[in-house]
């Protein structure tokens, strides 16, 4: 194989290319590596970051949820506290209402039982003048009559 001028000539221009290459070509390429490069690290460290902070922003929204139904719970329990409050209050209030009633129903009762004592003294006064009016065989006079009757419902 012979060297000649044609390998020489393309020998030097692939020198001259790959030093024009390496002087103005390579460098931008390599720049918008870096750059790039640095791109992606930020993003993934944002991606971190960002990862970090959704973990953080779930562990609170937990301790809300967690103190949201604490709280209802607690709310519950004054509720059902509430509502056993106001069965004690009805049934105390029952029972006074009872009393009350029962009281009253007596009070009639006293007062229907004395107006029939009232009606039957009156009853046995009446039977007592007509039986002593038939034994005397004569008629009493009104006064007499009146005076005869208090005596007796008195008596009764």
């Amino acid at each position: 194989m012979d060297i000649n001028m044609t390998l020489i000539g393309q020998t030097i221009a692939m020198i001259v290319f790959v030093w024009f290459c390496m002087k103005f070509i390579w460098p931008p390429i390599l720049n918008a590596l870096e750059e790039r490069q640095k791109q992606i690290e930020e993003g993934l460290a944002a991606a971190d970051k960002s990862q970090e902070k959704l973990v953080e922003a779930q562990a609170q929204a937990d301790e809300i949820v967690a103190e949201a139904r604490q709280q209802a719970t607690g709310i519950l329990d004054q509720a059902h506290a509430r509502a056993n409050e106001i069965v004690a209050d009805g049934k105390d209030a029952g029972v006074k209402e009872r009393e009350r009633q029962l009281a009253a129903a007596k009070a009639e009762i006293e007062q229907e039982a004395n107006k029939a004592r009232e009606e039957l003294r009156g009853q046995v006064s009446a039977i007592a003048v007509a039986s002593a009016e038939k034994i005397l065989n004569r008629e009493i006079d009104d006064k007499a009559h009146e005076d005869i009757l208090g005596k007796l419902a008195q008596e009764i």
